[in-house]
């Protein structure tokens, strides 16, 4: 994959998660920005006052084939009923992960509006 193709395939999933802020929240388009290539810091910027105190989480996308062993593991655990799957992992010496859906994670935000 060329680096234009990494490129593009990282701002999709930053415009993906940018466009949902902006729709629930009904937020102006200004008020968030995603990050340039190669930028450091959060890869979602929340730019206005609104914005970070209506979705008070710090944002980084990974759009990568290296998570095949996670998404491996979800469909198993959203293979077990019909309930709202959730995957939790953890590392040696470092904090248990959630894994939901980016779908699901809005859902619960909006319900908690």
């Amino acid at each position: 994959m060329n680096n234009n193709s990494r490129k593009a395939k990282a701002r999709y999933l930053q415009n993906i998660v940018k466009e949902k802020i902006i729709k629930l929240f009904k937020l102006n388009p200004d008020a968030i920005r995603t990050s340039n290539t190669g930028e450091n810091g959060e890869d979602i910027k929340l730019l206005s006052l609104t914005a970070k105190k209506v979705f008070p989480y710090s944002v980084e996308c990974k759009n990568s084939e290296q998570h095949k062993g996670l998404y491996k593991h979800f469909k198993q655990a959203k293979g077990h009923n019909h309930r709202e799957p959730l995957l939790v992992c953890k590392k040696n010496r470092e904090p248990a992960l959630a894994i939901i859906t980016l779908d699901h994670l809005f859902d619960l935000i909006e319900r908690d509006d």
